[in-house]
């Protein structure tokens, strides 16, 4: 499962052996035992990633084979592709900008998916230094 935090400043992407159900059902019953208001939907969530990352053709040969329409890849401009993913979002709030998407693909996709953005987390972090 893949899970992305969604703060005011960016969002963090994490890769758990936890399975997506197991999860929300966690987050929902935190929410009920302590009176906390949650909203879980079924949404969709992008991120954009450096198009000349290494591995990144592996993702797309990959992507293509998962099934249904769990995950899209699209170039944006010369510089950018647009991944997009089918999922769960997580808040407290129902138009809440903070909160969690998660979402389960196959151990493959979401291990270069994984990769993908730490790589481009770390060029990006080189290019700010």
């Amino acid at each position: 499962m893949l899970k992305l935090t969604y703060l005011e400043n960016g969002f963090d992407l994490e890769r758990l052996a936890q399975s997506l159900e197991d999860w929300v059902e966690v987050r929902v019953l935190v929410a009920m035992r302590s009176a906390t208001a949650i909203c879980v939907e079924p949404t969709t969530a992008s991120f954009l990633l450096p198009i000349d990352l290494p591995y990144l053709k592996e993702l797309e040969a990959l992507a293509m084979r998962e099934e249904g329409d769990s995950i899209a890849l699209a170039v944006c401009d010369e510089e950018y592709i647009e991944v997009s993913l089918n999922g769960t979002w997580v808040s407290s709030a129902p138009d809440g900008e903070e909160g969690a998407f998660v979402t389960a693909l196959s151990d493959r996709v979401e291990f270069f998916l994984f990769k993908l953005w730490q790589e481009a987390q770390s060029l990006a972090s080189a290019l700010r230094d």
